[in-house]
């Protein structure tokens, strides 16, 4: 699979970065949202094979659902949907994740919603 939805997004209703410093990695996921469901998702990330795979498959993954259940996608989620990753690339998953995470929390806070609980 190619890397997909790969673009800068100006016109983004959220956003949200996350970074890894160990290994110097950095991601930040764009989205427009309506009627509380991710309608288009983009994302530029800085990083190694893994983190531009992880990061793709995480925005296939979230483009489509309600914002709470993008909130629920997880590491173990974007690996399996990438038939794995090598042990010492795992970490790479966390990446997409956090950014996506940060993205939908820039929204509520944008918005002026409450997050739903993890209850």
């Amino acid at each position: 699979m190619s890397p997909q939805n790969a673009y800068n997004m100006p016109d983004a209703d959220a956003e949200g970065s996350y970074g890894d410093p160990t290994c110097g990695d950095a991601l930040t996921f764009y989205l427009k949202v309506k009627d509380n469901y991710i309608q288009e998702v983009s994302y530029l990330v800085f990083g190694c094979c893994a983190s531009i795979a992880t990061s793709s498959m995480t925005s296939v993954l979230a483009k489509g659902k309600s914002l709470e259940d993008a909130l629920k996608i997880t590491e173990e989620d974007i690996i399996n949907a990438l038939d794995g990753l090598p042990e010492h690339k795992a970490h790479c998953s966390n990446l997409g994740v956090s950014a996506l995470r940060k993205a939908i929390g820039n929204y509520y806070e944008k918005t002026g919603r409450l997050a739903p609980s993890k209850d």
